[in-house]
C-alpha cells in the first residue's frame, strides 16, 4: 500500500462510528490542563494562536459560502491577524460571513468535544483534516501558506499515525484548546474596543460599518455565541466522565 492510498484508507476508516469516550476524572484533569497548556501560556499560544486564527478565517470562508457568495482568498499573518475575501451581491451575506470569525473555533471546538464524548471523535479528525488540505486553496500569501500547511500537515499526520485508542484523547484537548482560544480571542478584541488597540481592523468595528449596528451589540453576539458553545463542550466534557 502507498503512503496516498494509505492516508486514504486512513482518512476513510475515521468516519466509523466508535465507542463513546469514557475516561476517569483523574485523565479529564490532564486533558484540561494539556488543552491550557496549548492555549493559555504565552510560548505556546503564539503557535497554536495561529491555528486558532485560522480556524477564525475558515469560519467566515464557510460563512461566506454558505450565503452563496464567492471566497476569492484567505491571507494569515504570523501576528495572529487574518483576512478573507468574498464577492458577492448584498449586505446581508457581508455581514452574516464578517460575523461567524470569533465564534468560528469555539463552534469548532464544542463540536470536537462533542464528538469525542459521541464515539465520532474519528470522524472529527478525518473532518478537520480534509477541510484543511481544501483550505490550501483558498490562501493568498506566503505566511499564510506556511501556517495552512503546517496545520494541514499535522492534521494529516494525526490521520494516518494517531492509534485509535488515543484518537478520543487528543480531539477532545484540541475541542478544549480551540473553546478558550476563542474566548481569549474575544478578551482580545473586547480590549480593542475598550481603547487598547486600533479597532478599525475589528470584525466588530467592520461590522458596524457594514449594518449600522453599534459594535458593543456584535461583540455581545459574539460572546453569545462562544459562551453557548462552551456551555456546550462543558456538558460534553462532563459526560465523558466515567
Amino acid at each position: 500500500m502507498t503512503g496516498l492510498e494509505q492516508w486514504w484508507q486512513a482518512l476513510r476508516d475515521g468516519f466509523a462510528h466508535g465507542a463513546p469516550l469514557q475516561l476517569d476524572m483523574q485523565v479529564v484533569v490532564i486533558v484540561v490542563v494539556a488543552a491550557a497548556a496549548l492555549s493559555v501560556p504565552r510560548a505556546t499560544w503564539r503557535w497554536f494562536g495561529l491555528y486558532v486564527t485560522f480556524v477564525h478565517e475558515l469560519g467566515h470562508a464557510l460563512a461566506a459560502l454558505m450565503t452563496g457568495r464567492v471566497v476569492r482568498g484567505i491571507r494569515l499573518r504570523l501576528d495572529h491577524s487574518g483576512e478573507m475575501i468574498s464577492a458577492g451581491r448584498g449586505t446581508a451575506g457581508s455581514v452574516w460571513s464578517g460575523f461567524w470569525g470569533y465564534p468560528a473555533p469555539a463552534v469548532a471546538g464544542a463540536l470536537m468535544v462533542w464528538a469525542a464524548s459521541a464515539g465520532w471523535a474519528g470522524a472529527a479528525l478525518s473532518l478537520g483534516a480534509a477541510m484543511l488540505l481544501v483550505s490550501l486553496l483558498f490562501i493568498r500569501n506566503g505566511w499564510g501558506m506556511l501556517i495552512a500547511l503546517v496545520c494541514a500537515a499535522v492534521a494529516q499526520a494525526l490521520v494516518v499515525f494517531l492509534p485509535p485508542a488515543n484518537v478520543g484523547v487528543v480531539v477532545l484537548v484540541l475541542g478544549i484548546a480551540l473553546l478558550v482560544g476563542a474566548v481569549r480571542d474575544w478578551f482580545k478584541v473586547a480590549a480593542v474596543h475598550g481603547g487598547r488597540g486600533d479597532r478599525r481592523s475589528s470584525d466588530a468595528y467592520l461590522l458596524s460599518r457594514m449594518s449600522g449596528v453599534p459594535s458593543f451589540v456584535w461583540l455581545t453576539g459574539f460572546a453569545l455565541v462562544i459562551g453557548a458553545a462552551a456551555f456546550w463542550g462543558t456538558t460534553a466534557l462532563g459526560s465523558v466522565v466515567g
